[in-house]
């Protein structure tokens, strides 16, 4: 090697050393700026769901703005107070027009088939005995005869009837023993007078049905029939007719328990002040309403048994799942959390499993809606695909934590999201029992729950038996009637347990 090539030689090995001396220096240099750098896209990531936070706030507030500068303009209504903000929004867009669709008969009520009371009215007569104008006194001519048909309610009022009753001693039941008339209620030595069926019918109708206070119904009894009794009579008696009609309730609960496919929910229900829940098991016939302390799985255990043979369809409350059967979980319930949760998380509205949870869940519906239409095959086809895409979607992995928390949900109960793609009668939402505790929340927000507990257990009897009476088609205040008359006679209970 000559001299030429070996100064060569050495500019590239001090070339070569401080290549490799800076290269140190830089992995040196990047260890230390990669918490930072991580720091830094972590912050960048907030603030871009911040953003697109802030950009949804701006256009509501620009929208707002806008609708108060049109009313405050001239011709524009003037000043517009905020609702509070417990008021909701008004609703946009097109809304339903009310009322049947265009070529629907008319919706009249029926004819009377009969006449009680035939009543003529004739025309004015002038000074010639003949039919004349009320008004100028003229003659008429061309008379026709016309049929007006009223339908009026005759007055009411109040009946009192002494049943001159008889007793003796039994020497083998070790009792007295009285006569009792089919529609007298069991004797009672009171000073006053009894209430009777009707009066006794009708109070709880008024009350359960029509969820009226105490103080109302007595009010109702008062101005309607001049029935005079207090508030806690009222109550009181509803608690007797709760204890009566309890052999009923029973037998609405076994047929339950014996249905093929039952809808069951909760609410809130306040007794003596102390919070508790109601509860509502349901079916096409039947339902059943149950005030307890607990919210645990041995009320829903206690109230369908637990060997139930059919189907529960319910929420994703973990209470459920204590009950052995195949169960259907609330599609509308997941959707509606997939909504909310969106709403108040830009970052997972964002995201691939929100778009497409939401796509599935309404397919899933549309495809049970064309059972009919479709054929086995074609049906059976785009059902399994269905399945496909739910199985795709719930084991994927996800670094948003409320997708992951929600795809956890859909692996938890994968075979109770499909259940009634494949049952005919099966539904996939929980609207049935929504629907049946529905009234029990207005009684609820009207008079804020029960005083005792054998007053909420007398309400939820009572109620129990007058909506499965209106579900089977019965007449409600003469179902009530009808079994009180054969709990008086000391007949067995086999009303409510099917169709009229």
């Amino acid at each position: 090697m000559d001299r030429r090539e070996l100064r060569q030689y050495e500019a590239w090995k001090e070339e070569a050393q401080r290549l490799r001396a800076e290269n140190r220096h830089l992995r040196l240099e990047l260890m230390a700026c990669r918490p930072a750098l991580y720091r830094a896209d972590q912050r960048i990531d907030r603030l871009g769901q911040r953003a697109a936070k802030l950009e949804a706030e701006n256009r509501t507030l620009r929208r707002r703005v806008k609708e108060l500068t049109a009313a405050a303009a001239p011709g524009g209504g003037g000043p517009v107070s905020l609702p509070p903000p417990f008021v909701k929004p008004s609703a946009r867009g097109r809304r339903k027009k009310p009322g049947r669709k265009a070529g629907h008969p008319a919706a009249l009520r029926p004819v009377p088939d009969h006449v009680d009371v035939d009543q003529d009215v004739p025309l004015p007569t002038g000074g010639g005995g003949r039919p004349a104008c009320p008004h100028c006194n003229c003659s008429l001519s061309d008379v026709k005869r016309h049929e007006r048909l009223v339908e009026d309610i005759v007055p009411s009022k109040v009946i009192v009837t002494c049943y001159h009753t008889a007793s003796g001693y039994c020497p083998m039941c070790r009792r007295r023993v009285e006569s009792r008339a089919p529609e007298q209620p069991p004797a009672a030595n009171v000073p006053h007078g009894q209430l009777g069926l009707n009066a006794l019918a009708t109070a709880a109708v008024l009350r359960v049905v029509h969820r009226l206070p105490f103080g109302q119904v007595v009010r109702v009894l008062a101005d309607l029939p001049r029935l005079s009794v207090s508030a806690g009579a009222v109550a009181r008696q509803l608690q007797r007719l709760g204890g009566w009609l309890d052999p009923y309730y029973e037998r609405v609960k076994l047929a339950l328990r014996t249905a093929p496919r039952v809808n069951g929910d909760e609410t809130g229900w306040r007794t003596n002040g102390r919070n508790g829940y109601l509860w509502t098991i349901t079916d096409p016939g039947h339902t059943l309403y149950h005030v307890d302390q607990r919210r645990s799985g041995k009320v829903i255990e206690k109230l369908l048994g637990r060997t139930f043979p059919g189907t529960l369809t319910s929420d994703f409350y973990s209470a459920y799942g204590r009950l052995d059967c195949p169960k259907q979980r609330c599609l509308a319930h997941l959707l509606r959390e997939l909504r909310e949760t969106a709403e108040k998380q830009p970052g997972f509205a964002q995201g691939m499993f929100c778009r497409k949870a939401v796509r599935l869940v309404k397919d899933m519906l549309a495809l049970k809606r064309k059972w009919d239409e479709l054929g086995d095959e074609c049906y059976t086809r785009r059902a399994c695909r269905i399945e496909d895409r739910l199985d795709q979607l719930a084991r994927a992995e996800y670094d948003e934590p409320h997708a992951a928390r929600l795809a956890k949900r859909l692996r938890k109960h994968r075979a109770e999201l499909t259940r009634f793609l494949w049952d005919k009668d099966l539904g996939g939402t929980n609207n049935a029992a929504e629907r049946a505790l529905r009234p029990a929340v207005v009684m609820r927000e009207i008079t804020g729950g029960s005083r005792s507990a054998k007053g909420a257990q007398a309400w939820a009897k009572l109620a129990s038996l007058m909506r499965t009476a209106s579900q089977q088609g019965r007449g409600v205040l003469e179902t009530v009637k009808q079994l009180l008359v054969e709990h008086w006679a000391g007949k067995p209970a086999m009303a409510l347990t099917s169709g009229p």
